[in-house]
């Protein structure tokens, strides 16, 4: 896992750091990564995105929480039998994830897709369901990305309970102190988190790549040291 800091939320941040990067990208509905879509993207092609149906159903699950409104439950009806088909398949390779998305998912999310359109022309725009219902048709070409590519989660929980810890220690990562701070902190950041990922506890593998930098680890053998190679016993 990588941090990467940057002064602001811009999106040109987000182009500078995936220059050379050519695929598919999950991540939320954040407009400044908007440009990486277009056409005049710059540092490759423009980038396929994929949405997550979480923040979708988020969305109206605020609404039906806070109003009860039967069009919100029946949106996350629908949004629901997508998930269910998703635990059935978890584990499974990309392809078997892929097949089953065409065989059984596709139509779900189509009929999703054309409930969605018949309630926006009931609902006013300016209503707080209408402001949902706008936020889902906006990313509905990037929630329909699972369904043409298996390695592709249906959304991006998992990243999100990765970065979680990050985002609670937002206010101290404010005492940086300055842009090289910030860097620092990233690549810290990137070390810990990737350690935990690969089960590895992240005081012991900073204390031990430490250590075996001090003792004089060769630089050309620097992979040994990365958290996915560390030795239980080193």
């Amino acid at each position: 896992m990588v941090y990467f800091y940057a002064p602001g939320r811009h999106g040109e941040n987000a182009e500078t750091f995936l220059t050379g990067f050519d695929g598919t990208l999950q991540l939320d509905g954040y407009t400044g990564y908007n440009r990486l879509t277009k056409p005049s993207r710059k540092g490759g092609e423009p980038i396929v995105v994929a949405h997550c149906w979480a923040h979708a159903r988020r969305k109206l699950k605020e609404i039906f929480d806070r109003d009860g409104s039967e069009i919100a439950a029946e949106g996350l009806r629908r949004i629901a039998e997508i998930y269910a088909i998703e635990k059935d398949i978890r584990g499974t390779s990309p392809g078997q994830r892929l097949s089953a998305r065409r065989a059984r998912s596709a139509l779900l999310v189509a009929a999703f897709g054309t409930w969605l359109q018949a309630q926006r022309l009931r609902i006013s725009a300016k209503s707080r369901l209408g402001e949902k219902l706008a936020y889902i048709h906006r990313h509905w070409d990037g929630l329909q990305t699972f369904l043409t590519d298996g390695r592709v989660e249906i959304d991006s929980n998992k990243v999100e309970n990765w970065v979680r810890p990050i985002a609670l220690n937002r206010k101290n990562a404010l005492f940086a102190g300055h842009d090289e701070g910030g860097k620092a902190w990233g690549r810290i950041a990137s070390l810990i988190e990737t350690a935990k990922i690969n089960g590895v506890e992240p005081f012991a593998y900073l204390k031990s790549t430490l250590e075996a930098i001090a003792a004089g680890h060769p630089r050309h053998r620097i992979d040994e040291l990365l958290p996915w190679n560390l030795q239980p016993s080193s």
